[in-house]
């Protein structure tokens, strides 16, 4: 009866609900992959690499001929061809037999020396050596065929390395039997340091020696049995009968390994064996690294839960564990915020921290362990530190909402004292920054834009941030003879009342204010960053061609999300069902006042991931909004997902605040239209959690779709979601009967 009244309150609002999502206008949306590809935009992409040593480095200038490698020299503030392009595309296609074109040279993991006179880099899979001077191209060999990597779910058990020599060459340390052992160079004598070392409590061969050579630090670990997931291909390319895949994936509460760091004098084989009081409930241990005098080993401590994280000192003499750094807080340290440097001085370490409700940076002091003073300070946002200068005592940095009035995520690069005062912004134009800085920081390499700006790259003084020469102003004249329409940046309170959310809003190119066009919300909503594009994007694969069948489709960060403040995204904690849904109603209703063509009665939502939770999350706990929802590969129940970032965000130990969030437990709410995605061999959120959802569905008489992509991994849907996503939002938020699929022209 839903569904039945939905489209029949489509139908009676007139024609024009109707007249879209035609072929006419699928084929339209199809062709703007092409129309609005990065080739239509000339002077753009700007990725410096310097010159190691120098203050020159090269570029690929994208030009309406063709690519050009240009090298730019800083101190005489000119420009020029990186080589003669004939002369090397002529070499290039004599020596590898394969054609290539002077303005379509493409050089892979290119270095060039300091006089510019030689090039290394990788064409069709061989390495050469070019001198540009004599035009005498070398092929130096095939790449070795690159090792298999551990897929990033895999916790390294750190069995296994390489032997570790000494600072002075007279020892090498390695694992032997689970304990350390230490080897005499010059006499291949061995001697075991460490005895208590087991199968199931072995020592890390990570070893780390003093830098006076006379003691090694290593973690004794004790291991867990780790967990599991199970993928089957069905339709692998290789075989005819299907595949079982195995994958580590620990997930929230599962047991951990524990780490104890410890010390053994090489000499006398004196053990330094540390009380673990202050690193018990341990998350992770990172470390130990060595301090300069050889006295003590520093590492730090994430506590399970993530409410209390220490940077600690074990004493080499006396086997005292001391903090020298504690952040603590009743929600979460958000550790993957981390930076520490260690001044060389040993009594001094730069932190970055949040503890003020922004993330900023502080001085401490190694031997008081209490902060000297905050070095930034103020409503806003340090983002990474780039470089700590210790000679000049500088810090160069980028932050965003530095600058009142604008949008608060526009990144900008600064530098400051070590003292906290002489704040230089080194990147002043409104827009969102990308900076290279030479080596020596005497100059940075700046390309800005924003969604409706293209992009301009200029060479700064990295003293002041003056322009010291302009590189490149992005023309996009044919993109706009295109069609090409900029997003429009939106911004409107949140739930609150008081807080600006920023947002965008996409239109179709032949839109027009006299129709009424469904809404449609692209939701990517978590904590840990921000996810609404803040630079110059041509063609948005998720945006802009759904659009083009006539709809108006939005993305906004609302609560819960990174870089506003800490009580911004502390919105999530234990809470992620919240999914800033409040924020993005309230945004989208404001927007709809302003603009009457965008229909509050035909709002629909889509995502993946953690978008694709939270979509869901939108039609089962928010149906008077939400009218229709597409879920791609969904975390759909936190306690199936990966374990930090749940643990993180929902806390430990696992409890009814996992259990609330999940729309496995809320299925039986479903009241709108849903259409399940999951690729059978998603390594990134186990795809179980997608057909648990559908489990439940089916128990509780629910009508859904699902669509199951054979041999597709962590995906919003590839192209053939892409188009049973069209086809979907069609069908229930206009109304319409989608287009037979052998009339779309993809």
């Amino acid at each position: 009866m839903v569904r039945l009244g939905l489209s029949v309150a489509m139908l009676l609002c007139g024609g024009m609900a109707i007249a879209q999502g035609t072929v006419e206008d699928y084929n339209r949306a199809y062709s703007l992959r092409e129309k609005f590809s990065a080739n239509k935009i000339f002077y753009s992409n700007v990725t410096p690499t310097w010159i190691e040593g120098t203050h020159q480095f090269w570029y690929v200038r994208n030009t309406p001929e063709g690519r050009m490698y240009v090298s730019v020299n800083t101190d005489k503030k000119g420009r020029k061809e990186l080589f003669d392009h004939s002369r090397l595309a002529d070499a290039l296609t004599k020596a590898s037999g394969k054609e290539v074109k002077s303005s379509a040279i493409n050089l892979e993991r290119l270095h060039v020396n300091k006089s510019l006179d030689t090039l290394r880099f990788v064409f069709n899979n061989q390495r050469w050596r070019y001198a540009t001077r004599k035009n005498q191209l070398a092929n130096e060999g095939a790449l070795p065929v690159p090792q298999k990597q551990k897929h990033w779910m895999e916790r390294d058990d750190e069995k296994t390395a390489n032997p570790i020599p000494s600072p002075d060459g007279k020892y090498t340390a390695f694992i032997k039997n689970h304990n350390v052992y230490v080897k005499e160079v010059a006499t291949g004598k061995e001697r075991q340091l460490s005895i208590d070392g087991t199968l199931s409590n072995y020592y890390s061969a990570y070893i780390r020696w003093s830098p006076d050579s006379k003691k090694v630090a290593s973690c004794k670990i004790r291991p867990v049995e780790k967990r599991y997931v199970y993928y089957v291909e069905s339709s692998p390319t290789d075989q005819l009968q299907p595949k079982l895949h195995k994958q580590e994936y620990a997930k929230p509460g599962d047991e951990l390994p524990f780490k104890v760091p410890c010390i053994y004098e090489v000499e006398t084989g004196r053990s330094i064996i540390p009380s673990t009081d202050l690193f018990a409930q341990q998350y992770e241990i990172y470390g130990p690294e060595w301090n300069p005098d050889s006295r003590a080993v520093t590492f730090e401590y994430n506590q399970r839960g993530h409410q209390v994280y220490r940077v600690l000192e074990l004493s080499a003499e006396t086997g005292k564990v001391r903090p020298l750094i504690e952040e603590s807080s009743d929600k979460y340290v958000n550790y993957t915020r981390h930076f520490r440097h260690d001044l060389r001085d040993n009594k001094h370490i730069i932190w970055m921290s949040e503890r003020d409700n922004w993330n900023h940076l502080y001085m401490y002091d190694r031997t008081t362990a209490q902060p000297v003073h905050q070095i930034t300070k103020g409503e806003w946002y340090v983002r990474e530190v780039l470089r700590v200068d210790e000679d000049n005592r500088q810090i160069y940095f980028s932050a965003n909402g530095v600058q009142p009035g604008e949008d608060p995520y526009l990144i900008r690069y600064y530098r400051i004292g070590f003292d906290g005062k002489d704040l230089v912004c080194l990147t002043p134009e409104e827009g969102m920054h990308r900076a290279w800085f030479s080596g020596d920081m005497n100059y940075l390499v700046d390309v800005y834009s924003m969604v409706d700006k293209a992009p301009v790259a200029v060479l700064r003084s990295a003293k002041d941030g003056k322009v010291v020469m302009p590189l490149e102003t992005a023309d996009i004249s044919r993109l706009i003879a295109e069609g090409w329409k900029a997003p429009e940046v939106f911004t409107a309170k949140g739930r609150d009342g008081k807080t600006d959310m920023w947002g965008l809003i996409v239109r179709p190119t032949n839109f027009d204010p006299n129709k009424k066009y469904p809404v449609i919300e692209y939701i990517y909503q978590g904590p840990g960053d921000q996810y609404v594009p803040k630079t110059f994007i041509p063609y948005n694969w998720y945006m802009t061609s759904l659009a083009e069948l006539g709809f108006i489709v939005v993305m906004v960060d609302g609560m819960g999300t990174s870089f506003r403040s800490r009580e911004f995204e502390n919105v999530c904690y234990k809470n992620l069902k919240d999914a800033g849904l409040p924020d993005h109603i309230a945004w989208i209703k404001a927007a709809g006042e302003k603009y009457p063509y965008m229909d509050m009665d035909r709002v629909g939502i889509y995502g993946c991931s953690a978008g694709g939770q939270e979509s869901t999350t939108a039609v089962l706990l928010h149906p008077e909004f939400y009218k229709a929802a597409y879920s791609a590969c969904g975390c759909h129940d936190n306690r199936m997902d990966k374990i930090w970032w749940n643990e993180l965000w929902l806390g430990y130990p696992v409890g009814d605040q996992y259990k609330e969030g999940s729309n496995v437990e809320n299925a039986h709410l479903l009241s709108r239209p849903l259409m399940l995605v999951v690729g059978e061999l998603d390594d990134n959120v186990d795809p179980a959690s997608t057909m648990q959802v559908v489990n439940a569905l089916i128990k509780a008489n629910k009508d859904f779709e699902l669509v199951v992509i054979p041999g597709a991994h962590h995906t919003m849907g590839e192209d053939f979601g892409e188009h049973k996503r069209y086809d979907f939002f069609v069908r229930h938020l206009m109304g319409g009967n989608p287009p037979k699929w052998g009339e779309v022209k993809k």
